[in-house]
Formats: structure tokens, C-alpha cells, sequence
């Protein structure tokens, strides 16, 4: 059972069903990431400002 304190990544963004966009941040480094969904097929990746550096949510930081 996970406690909730020691949960990795949350789940701030989600868009869509079938085809889905999400934000997740990881709790440890504040790093965003995006996850789109199409079906069976998915992809992660860093979420980028416009300087091309990883978006950074300390708020989210634990």
C-alpha cells in the first residue's frame, strides 16, 4: 500500500481520455514532465520552458 507521503510523482494536469495529456511532478526535484497518451502507445518526457530548461514547481517539492 502506498502512503501517500512517500509518493515519487503527482499528478497536477490531466486532459482528455483516449487521447490524454498529464503534467506530472516529481515531489523530490520539482521537475514537470509530460505524458501523452494515445491508446496503447505513451511517451514521457521533460516539460521545457522557453529558455529549453526543465520547468521546475518547487511548491510541489517534499
Amino acid at each position: 500500500m502506498w502512503d501517500e507521503e512517500k509518493k515519487r510523482f503527482e499528478q497536477i494536469f490531466h486532459q482528455g481520455g483516449i487521447n490524454a495529456m498529464e503534467i506530472w511532478v516529481d515531489t523530490k526535484t520539482g521537475v514537470n514532465y509530460l505524458f501523452s497518451v494515445s491508446g496503447y502507445t505513451g511517451g514521457l518526457t521533460p516539460l521545457l520552458n522557453a529558455e529549453g530548461k526543465p520547468v521546475v514547481s518547487a511548491e510541489y517539492v517534499r
